[in-house]
């Protein structure tokens, strides 16, 4: 005769490892699309000064209307879920499954590291400055390439307060043996924000997982005031026996997307294989006509 042997199921589930969002309190917050799903910023065009004149009209040079520029946001990520837990189910897997806490799951399990994956990918892909690097950063060469996206913010007169480095885990590794690198311990006396890991080139470090950032990206540098990154909706909430459904019902929606502010766009750098680098456009002008081209691009962004 056969011997069946017992199975047990724990009363005690198992989840993945799972972070709040990197990104959050790191962005510019002054920007409001309350009560609109579009928001458009004007940037005013200054002059060139010229000589002042001492004598006859215009002294002070022709006078002309100020110009300015429009940026047209358009929030665009509306993203929802929908989960059931059945009462008999849950019961029969001795209640394992709180709504609640399955609720907060879901959440930090696919809603914040989405949210998170794709504000990165869009600085990233409209940021001031992509470096193409010719290979991936090592121990030796790493801290050469963070030095260059400070040099870069220092020269196009980025504040230097609220410069932040969103590093892979390689890269952190690296630059912890960097001797520039100022450990947690050494800023401790400082007001270390969430999130923050060190600091280093007078920026502040976070370190975040590689699946976040877009392939062959090694790091994306940025000004707190050049990013952008609205919440419009953020709600999450269960219904217990609702009409059709003996249990509980989860439901969620996120309204948000990313921005990098095109006046401020300086203030955003990012490190990627050279490769990867999209190709700048060439300009072709034969009157009347203005003939823009780039190899490959999804499309071409130009102001007049």
């Amino acid at each position: 005769m056969a011997v069946n042997l017992a199975t047990k199921y724990s009363d005690k589930i198992a989840t993945i490892f799972t972070k709040e969002s990197f990104l959050k309190g790191k962005t510019n917050e002054s920007y409001d699309f309350t009560g609109a799903k579009t928001l458009k910023i004007y940037t005013p065009q200054t002059v060139p000064e010229n000589d002042y004149v001492r004598s006859g009209m215009n002294r002070y040079g022709e006078p002309t209307e100020m110009q300015d520029t429009v940026q047209e946001l358009i929030m665009s990520q509306d993203k929802g879920f929908a989960l059931t837990i059945d009462k008999g189910n849950n019961l029969d897997q001795m209640n394992t499954k709180g709504a609640g806490k399955m609720l907060q799951l879901q959440l930090k399990e696919r809603s914040i590291p989405a949210a998170d994956r794709y504000a990165l990918s869009q600085w990233v892909k409209f940021a001031g400055k992509v470096a193409g690097l010719s290979a991936k950063p090592t121990k030796s060469t790493v801290t050469e390439a963070v030095a260059d996206a400070a040099q870069y913010f220092d020269d196009r007169l980025v504040p230097a307060e609220g410069r932040y480095l969103g590093v892979s885990g390689e890269m952190f590794k690296f630059l912890k043996l960097a001797p520039e690198w100022i450990g947690v311990d050494k800023l401790g006396e400082k007001s270390l924000e969430k999130g923050v890991v060190g600091e280093v080139q007078g920026m502040k470090v976070v370190k975040i997982p590689t699946s976040y950032l877009p392939a062959d990206c090694y790091f994306v540098a940025w000004y707190k005031g050049s990013v952008m990154f609205p919440y419009k909706i953020s709600d999450a909430k269960y219904h217990t026996d609702p009409p059709g459904l003996s249990g509980d019902l989860l439901e969620g929606r996120h309204y948000y997307d990313a921005f990098v502010l095109g006046a401020k766009a300086d203030g955003v750098y990012a490190a990627v294989l050279g490769t990867k680098k999209q190709a700048a456009p060439t300009i072709e002008y034969s009157k009347p006509n203005l003939t823009l081209t780039s190899a490959g691009a999804e499309k071409i962004v130009y102001t007049i």
